[in-house]
């Protein structure tokens, strides 16, 4: 078994030979591989007689985890080598091991050396990774020679932890104040940002207002989310949130693994803690009688991978939501493959992995050419979209169009460049070039979009919500002030980490609803691709933009402001069509319509 690790480990980006310790993982074969994927498509399909039919977390293990006598023989051939064997987890597909960089070379005849990756330090196989071929049929691949970092999408200009604070004027709704001495673009004077959206202006213009009234909130339902690291204020954060905005308390379980053994520094904790705190607040908004469950990962490498395990073995809950993503599909076969067999075991035991899109669109101005982001392009979890969401004064629903922005600033009366200005971020999407096209997509995809890059090619994403920070949610965290004071704030949050548990909150209110876990859901929500379940997200007819003023520092105009035009629906090269499209999917749910669609094969 030959294992080549990332692309990007190339000479340009070498920094030198690697030293220290190594942590890995060997990813062990799920067996009967072939009778796995048959039981995947019957329990997820609704036309199936099995639909629904989901193993527990014994049968599983039972009929497809590796034996026993196939651990050991793993084992052996870590200790022979040097290294410290670690646990097992309970599927029996991750044999854990520590060593040195000298010990992980002799013994997977590599090279690990040093690249400078996307701003960060990280260690890369030079040469392929290979085991004996005496375990070749059992090890698919060795997880962490390699690292990989997962980005957290939540979307806002400084790190959680410092306080970060919003410039005014803003609106309560979509265009209820409009500029009246900046510049003028698209021919006229542009409304103002909304301020961030409360959780009753999504409720209603999603159309689940009323159902969450009348108890179908998510009750007996638990909602996982899975990030790096855990925010030591989120508890009382989120029961604060509620307060605030007339939410019911917040029924929280915290699970956080630890320790961190690669990339723990403070910075990158804290960068995680937004997105923790975003991902509480939208999945409590949607469903706020739902159980949150949250399970914080010891790193934001093999890390997440191994948290996500540890939630299928164990069954944690019916739907995870996962708001982070590699850039681009750069990741390694050993990665990649443990991913997918995870995804392979949530959906024999009907758990519904949801993903962020991503918040770069195709990737290009970051990675130099055209991309999706994994995982979210793996064609066993769904993968959710951005948005713009413009919400009237009553609640309601006034528009949505594709979440693409460009940005020009204000400069000396005039904005620079030139409206609409340059790409600056927008939902991820596309054509994968690791993955081929589901059987569930065929015929809701066009072809135009799934025929690139020689083959037949998975299209993300699969629907989409609300992700644009220009139409963002408020969200509340503690934060730390200027003058040392530490204290609950509120600001505006989008990405497609908005998006993600969004939709897995509303997901919740369907499984409550049909009174059955959908699991892996794609199947189910293709099938009702063009019916009245969705609203079809389409393309803006006139230019779409809001104005945007920054405090320089994140705090106050003690060190001036930045004002900014700010785009909608103009993403990259991605584009926001009639029908199925790579910003939007099949598009956003239509709230009560598409709870009781969903209740019924």
């Amino acid at each position: 078994m030959v294992d080549r690790g990332p692309a990007a480990a190339n000479a340009r980006n070498a920094r030198g030979q690697a030293h220290g310790k190594v942590y890995l993982a060997a990813v062990l074969r799920w067996r009967h591989s072939d009778a796995l994927a048959a039981l995947d498509q019957r329990v997820s399909n609704p036309s199936s007689p099995d639909y629904a039919h989901y193993l527990s977390t014994a049968q599983f293990r039972h009929r497809f985890s590796p034996t026993r006598e196939q651990v050991a023989s793993v084992q052996r051939f870590l200790r022979a080598h040097g290294f410290r064997v670690g646990s097992v987890s309970k599927a029996r597909m991750l044999v854990h091991a520590s060593g040195t960089v000298a010990q992980a070379e002799r013994a997977f005849h590599t090279d690990l050396r040093t690249y400078k990756i996307g701003g960060h330090k990280l260690r890369e196989a030079a040469t392929p990774v290979s085991v004996p071929a005496s375990l070749a049929d059992t090890v698919a691949g060795v997880n962490g020679l390699s690292e990989s970092l997962a980005r957290p999408l939540a979307v806002r200009q400084a790190p959680p932890a410092p306080v970060f604070l919003q410039a005014k004027p803003c609106s309560k709704w979509w265009a209820q104040r409009f500029t009246t001495n900046q510049p003028p673009a698209f021919g006229g004077q542009q409304p103002w940002i909304v301020c961030g959206y409360a959780g009753s202006q999504m409720q209603d213009a999603y159309g689940v207002g009323t159902n969450i009234g009348v108890g179908n909130d998510g009750s007996g339902q638990t909602v996982a989310i899975l990030d790096a690291f855990a925010s030591p204020t989120i508890e009382e954060d989120i029961q604060t949130y509620s307060q605030k905005h007339g939410l019911p308390p917040a029924t929280v379980q915290q699970t956080v693994f630890k320790p961190c053994k690669s990339h723990c520094s403070v910075a990158n904790q804290q960068g995680w803690y937004g997105e923790e705190t975003l991902d509480f607040d939208a999945v409590h908004t949607m469903a706020p009688g739902a159980t949150i469950h949250y399970f914080g990962a010891a790193d934001s490498s093999t890390g997440l991978d191994d948290a996500l395990s540890s939630i299928v073995d164990n069954h944690s809950a019916n739907i995870v939501t996962n708001s982070y993503g590699f850039l681009g599909e750069n990741v390694g076969v050993s990665q990649v493959q443990t991913a997918v067999q995870t995804q392979q075991e949530a959906i024999a035991q009907g758990i519904g992995l949801y993903f962020s899109s991503g918040d770069g669109g195709d990737e290009k101005t970051s990675i130099g050419y055209v991309s999706t982001d994994f995982p979210a392009s793996s064609p066993y979890v769904t993968a959710v979209g951005g948005t713009s969401l413009g919400v009237g004064p009553t609640n309601n629903y006034r528009f949505e169009t594709g979440w693409g922005t460009f940005r020009a600033d204000a400069s000396h009366g005039k904005w620079k460049p030139s409206p609409p200005g340059a790409f600056y971020y927008g939902g991820g999407g596309g054509t994968s070039r690791l993955f081929t096209e589901p059987s569930y997509q065929d015929g809701v995809v066009p072809s135009a979009l799934s025929d690139r890059y020689g083959g037949h090619g998975r299209v993300v994403p699969d629907v989409s919500m609300d992700g644009d920070p220009t139409t963002g949610l408020a969200t509340g965290q503690t934060q730390t002030f200027p003058d040392g004071s530490v204290k609950y704030a509120e600001a505006r949050y989008g990405g497609t980490s908005l998006s993600s548990p969004l939709f897995a909150g509303v997901m919740a209110l369907a499984d409550q609803n049909a009174g059955f876990a959908h699991g892996f859901a794609n199947p189910a929500l293709y099938a009702l691709a063009g019916t009245g379940a969705y609203r079809d997200v389409l393309p803006s007819p006139t230019r779409l933009a809001a104005v945007r003023r920054d405090f320089v520092n994140g705090v106050d105009s003690s060190k001036g402001t930045v004002l900014s035009l700010r785009t909608l629906d103009m993403d990259s090269s991605l584009r926001t069509t009639v029908g199925y499209d790579n910003v939007t999917g099949i598009g956003s749910p239509f709230g009560a319509g598409f709870i009781a669609a969903m209740a019924t094969p």
